[in-house]
């Protein structure tokens, strides 16, 4: 009789964990907080816009602070009341603890490569003195801070491979300070160079080059407008204040400047931009150390990027005359565009980088969003094609000319990062270290279709789901998408989503127009006035979905970052009725202001500035904070953002919530989530990483009605 009973309550506890837990039925929602309004206007072009929460674009005020806990206390509140919220941070947790490794490079006689047991806030540098030496920290990023909050990247290597130059951010801001390591000893030099932004380090000699903003004034460093940045020469050892000022234009404050030196140490390289897109470049021959750093290319309607130098010429990636991009040939002394020889012509496939090691060139193309690699000589002789398991991303084919092999990552919705070694002479890839995830992702399907937009354009989108889902539309789907800037979004896994996955959620991804998956033609689709475009690729993919009963509007999140932000808040104000959830993170929100913090005025050669009447008259039209109308049913929102984010300055975030919540009646819930100690997104340590994670999870299963 008691093995009876003892059987019985086992099959009803087994029952009841297949039955797993509900959403909530009812989330209480505390009162959204009384955010202040006043009566500021602005007048464009004799239009007068109110911009009433003007007051939160002071990131450093006592007002602010107390507005900014509030919000977090009533989505914290939310998020608490969600019965399986636990359960996902658990499952996250295990999925994310495993031990990650990344492609080792050479440098030298030793290899450097990233290591993470599986759950530490930053990966740590390793090195090791050949392929199979011992390993040793070189240098761990997590003993800088108590928190983890820390971010190490390695910007440089002397020629002589003595030293490494390497840059450490703070709480995820774009502001890093450099410093240098002898890299046998593991020594750490007494060099210190602060206020450097979107830097690397050149190496000349027994320097570098660095590019660096004047100091802000103190308390402005997160949200004043960054301007006149310049190149230095860093020789070491010296202070700061004694190095050598070598690039500037001080008739134009908006401009990007970037260096590079030739893997010889012949030419000095200038990168000069006037935002996110075109350049012009600069050269000193450096053999003649008293030459004038001159002209090489004109900017700024092209993109170009010098790939390294034969002799006395540079190879150059350029995009002039070729939409999909050309390798050409130039004589600095004689650099008018018709004089350029090409190397390796444009192509029907969209030219994504090119790669140099083992004296040959290694062209990365992208095939309908998918990495596509062929190996060149350098006089443009195709050697041939390099082979990899499945479609996919890759990364990490190049290297030094002495190299005969290098490493690669090759990754896609359900393959993590695997790392292969390249013989370069056999032309073969070797599996050098497979992924420790504990996920068996075999269950799972990837499938690329074609969709039309509303103009009728094609527009290629990956679904991601279990093998053998039923499309009965009404599945939980997960829509994630860019649409700018050029950034192409290829198939990549993700540890997050798949905790999603694995509940029966479809993940989405289209390569909506505004990026480079077919090149600058489909980029300049999506800017300045046709960025429109990049809504309506968008809320096709949407309508695709519900068109072939992979899913309905009731079971639809949409999401994205930065500009992916824009996006999300675009699309949620114009069709509120095709989306139950929206996430937008980091973004983009007030498009009439946007260029006058940080870098923002970067970004007007992409989406065009409100100090235009003609560029005013379209952003008007789409800029997410001034679409929002009272009375509309908006999809439930998480709004995602930090308080060092110096890149799209949380005013964004901040001024679109208290505008929702303040027009939004409905009974969505309109929250904002803010992080502190973290920025934009880059170095973000996993602590940090996994809670975010659970919480917007654990918004989107509730919204989206998914048990657990």
């Amino acid at each position: 009789m008691k093995k009876q009973l003892v059987l019985g309550l086992f099959a009803l506890s087994l029952f009841a964990c297949n039955q797993g837990k509900k959403p909530a039925e009812k989330i209480t929602l505390m009162k959204y907080p009384e955010t202040k309004k006043d009566s500021t206007t602005d007048n464009y072009f004799g239009t007068t816009i109110a911009d009433p929460y003007r007051w939160l674009e002071n990131d450093t005020s006592a007002e602010t602070a107390a507005w900014v806990n509030a919000e977090n206390k009533v989505t914290q509140n939310y998020l608490s009341q969600i019965p399986y919220r636990d359960d996902i941070k658990k499952r996250l947790t295990e999925i994310w603890n495993y031990p990650k490794e990344g492609a080792p490079f050479k440098v030298g006689e030793y290899y450097f490569f990233t290591k993470n047991d599986g759950l530490q806030n930053q990966s740590i540098w390793y090195i090791k003195k050949g392929i199979d030496g011992s390993e040793e920290v070189f240098l761990d990023p997590n003993k800088l801070t108590d928190d983890g909050t820390a971010a190490v990247s390695l910007l440089g290597f002397s020629h002589d491979r003595k030293y490494v130059a390497y840059s450490v951010a703070q709480a995820g801001s774009d502001w890093s300070n450099i410093y240098v390591m002898e890299i046998a000893s593991k020594k750490k030099l007494t060099d210190e160079l602060k206020w450097t932004k979107f830097s690397g380090a050149a190496w000349k000699g027994d320097g570098f080059y660095y590019s660096k903003f004047d100091e802000p004034k103190k308390g402005t460093d997160l949200s004043a407008a960054n301007k006149f940045q310049k190149v230095y020469y860093h020789k070491l050892g010296d202070p700061q204040k004694d190095d050598q000022l070598i690039f500037e234009d001080k008739t134009n404050p908006n401009l990007y400047f970037g260096a590079g030196v030739t893997e010889d140490d012949r030419f000095l390289i200038v990168y000069s931009s006037a935002g996110t897109s075109g350049n012009a470049l600069y050269y000193q021959d450096l053999n003649e150390p008293n030459s004038e750093i001159a002209l090489l290319v004109k900017g700024y309607e092209n993109n170009h990027s010098v790939i390294d130098n034969v002799g006395d010429k540079l190879l150059l990636n350029t995009d002039l005359g070729a939409e999909n991009k050309q390798v050409v040939l130039v004589d600095p002394k004689n650099a008018d565009p018709k004089n350029w020889q090409k190397i390796i012509p444009e192509s029907k496939l969209a030219l994504e980088g090119v790669g140099t090691g083992g004296g040959f060139l290694w062209a990365s193309y992208l095939k309908d969003a998918s990495t596509n690699v062929i190996q060149f000589d350098l006089s443009g002789k195709k050697i041939g094609e390099v082979k990899f398991p499945a479609i996919g991303t890759v990364d990490g084919f190049g290297g030094f000319k002495e190299d005969k092999e290098f490493f690669y990552t090759f990754s896609n919705f359900t393959t993590p990062g695997t790392i292969y070694r390249y013989d370069i002479s056999k032309a073969e890839s070797i599996l050098y270290k497979k992924s420790g995830l504990k996920f068996n992702t075999d269950n799972y399907e990837t499938k690329q279709v074609f969709y039309p937009s509303k103009d009728g354009t094609k527009v290629p989108m990956f679904i991601v789901h279990k093998k053998g889902i039923k499309l009965n539309g009404n599945n939980p789907v997960y829509l994630y998408a860019y649409g700018g800037f050029q950034v192409s979004l290829t198939p990549g896994f993700s540890l997050s989503r798949m905790l999603f996955l694995e509940r029966g959620g479809i993940y989405v991804q289209p390569s909506l127009r505004g990026g480079s998956e077919y090149g600058e033609a489909w980029h300049k689709a999506g800017m300045l006035e046709k960025k429109q475009n990049v809504f309506d690729d968008l809320i096709a993919a949407a309508e695709y979905l519900v068109k072939e009963k992979y899913t309905n509007p009731a079971k639809m999140a949409i999401s994205g970052g930065s500009n992916g932000g824009l996006l999300v808040g675009g699309c949620m104000t114009q069709r509120p009725d095709l989306f139950k959830v929206a996430l937008p993170a980091v973004g983009v929100l007030d498009m009439l202001r946007y260029h006058k913090f940080t870098v923002g005025w970067g970004w007007a050669v992409e989406y065009g500035s409100s100090d235009k009447k003609e560029d005013f008259d379209y952003l008007i039209k789409y800029s997410p904070l001034h679409n929002i109308k009272a009375g509309v049913n908006y999809p439930a929102t998480l709004i995602t953002t930090a308080d060092h984010d110096d890149r799209v300055v949380p005013a964004h975030s901040f001024k679109f919530a208290a505008t929702l919540q303040e027009k939004y009646k409905g009974e969505n819930p309109i929250l904002i989530r803010i992080e502190t100690k973290a920025g934009h997104g880059a170095g973000k340590p996993t602590t940090k990483m996994i809670e975010e994670a659970a919480d917007v999870w654990s918004f989107v299963f509730q919204n989206l009605g998914m048990s657990w």
